[in-house]
């Protein structure tokens, strides 16, 4: 039995995990997956990955590019969706913000340094033609930090995927003045670089059968149903976003997958350094 440490969001996306182990079909083919949840998102689990506490996990697509060119010992080894992220744009029920163009000058909550809230905001800056080395950025850890910091008048706007904040949106905590999807796949599955290659190819066996059981997961008629009473949303809104989300059809990573977000972030000036599509993907020479 193959062990390996993979992390997730706790979040819609990865619920075909949570059935392929519900469903005992890693162990059926010598896998076991031991699940994290980091709430705290792409930032948090590149630092694990950095630390040695996850063999793998599921970053977004900037998050990874942004971990390698941070020096975070991952390569990225597969898609996971091939629809992009559609974020909702945030701000306190009561501010004085109604509208996205207001919104140039005000305080950015997000998860972290390096984190899907924190590039996807200087993305959408940038196509507003606001200057982007001066975004006032508030980190707060995760979607409770950010609910916090809204209530203690610490941040102005948050970015976060659409459909786990509408409950938020729905109590009357959060309004949402806009919407932003990103230019690239949302998800793809990174490696550890120092997990060898047998481990590596258990990923890639684990990460098909996660697959097949999205493509299950899509055709049942509850499915919208089962998402919304797992993680507390409006089965409607659910269904909504299965019409738009689509996962991987099988394991595989190219170029062009993460090639646009190497560009555009590298162009924005908020990497470490410019990386390339090359060095984030997964070869056969970098398997230990």
């Amino acid at each position: 039995m193959i062990t390996l440490r993979v992390g997730g969001v706790p979040e819609h996306f990865n619920l075909p995990w949570h059935l392929t182990l519900d469903a005992r079909k890693f162990e059926a083919h010598g896998i076991e997956i031991a699940w994290h949840d980091y709430p705290g998102g792409s930032g948090a689990m590149a630092k694990a990955l950095r630390d040695g506490a996850l063999d793998a996990a599921l970053l977004l697509t900037e998050g990874a590019v942004a971990a390698v060119s941070d020096g975070v010992p991952l390569v990225i080894v597969s898609r996971y969706t091939d629809s992009p992220l559609l974020w909702g744009i945030h701000v306190p029920a009561a501010s004085r913000f109604r509208a996205v163009e207001e919104l140039r000058g005000a305080r950015y909550a997000i998860s972290r340094t390096g984190s899907g809230s924190h590039l996807m905001a200087i993305v959408h800056a940038k196509t507003q033609n606001w200057p982007v080395d001066r975004l006032a950025l508030v980190p707060v850890g995760n979607l409770e930090g950010a609910v916090a910091a809204f209530a203690e008048g610490r941040a102005d706007v948050f970015f976060w995927e659409k459909l786990m904040t509408k409950p938020l949106v729905d109590a009357g905590k959060f309004r949402r003045v806009g919407e932003f999807t990103a230019p690239w796949p949302a998800f793809v599955v990174c490696a550890a670089r120092s997990l060898d290659g047998e481990r590596r190819a258990a990923l890639g066996r684990a990460v098909t059968l996660v697959l097949e059981e999205a493509r299950v997961l899509r055709s049942r008629p509850d499915a919208a149903q089962l998402i919304a009473s797992r993680y507390g949303l409006r089965a409607e809104d659910v269904g909504e976003w299965l019409e738009t989300t689509r996962w991987s059809a099988s394991v595989g990573v190219a170029a062009n997958d993460v090639g646009q977000a190497c560009m555009v972030l590298g162009s924005l000036g908020v990497l470490p350094r410019v990386v390339d599509a090359a060095e984030c993907i997964a070869t056969e020479s970098d398997v230990p």
